[in-house]
């Protein structure tokens, strides 16, 4: 009993006690999802930096093999294509097309890195994607 002489029940400590667990519940879940959204996000971020890595590679082994024809006085675009190919081959965990038109070698690439918090909603892997090109110019054709 109180001095006042009414009793108490005590019904005020335990509902601060449940809005401090709900609070915290919710601050926790904030903390997680946004640890998900930066470790994840960091993920597609190396996907596509290793993406775009072999892209460049493959598009520069494409115009080292064109231009080393050229100075051999022979067309190198068939010898560009298959150098990017077979750059792009020894990537792993890279997948990609080549492509030739009008003297240009155009390199796409994709590759997979697995999430950790998006499993979570079904979410296994995320994408990261790379282009890149290089001028193959035909013999007789300098520009």
């Amino acid at each position: 009993m109180s001095s006042s002489g009414t009793a108490r029940t005590g019904v005020g400590r335990d509902e601060r006690g449940l809005t401090v667990s709900v609070f915290v519940l919710v601050i926790l879940a904030a903390l997680v999802a946004t640890a998900g959204l930066v470790i994840d996000g960091g993920q597609k971020v190396t996907a596509a930096s290793q993406a775009e890595a072999a892209a460049d590679g493959a598009a520069r082994a494409a115009g080292n093999a064109a231009a080393t024809q050229r100075l051999a006085g022979r067309d190198g675009a068939g010898t560009a294509v298959l150098a990017a190919k077979a750059y792009l081959a020894g990537q792993p965990g890279v997948t990609g097309s080549v492509r030739l038109v009008g003297g240009v070698v155009t390199v796409d690439t994709s590759a997979d890195a697995p999430t950790l918090f998006l499993t979570a909603i079904g979410i296994d892997a995320v994408t990261g994607t790379g282009t890149a090109t290089a001028s193959v110019v035909p013999t007789g054709q300098e520009r």
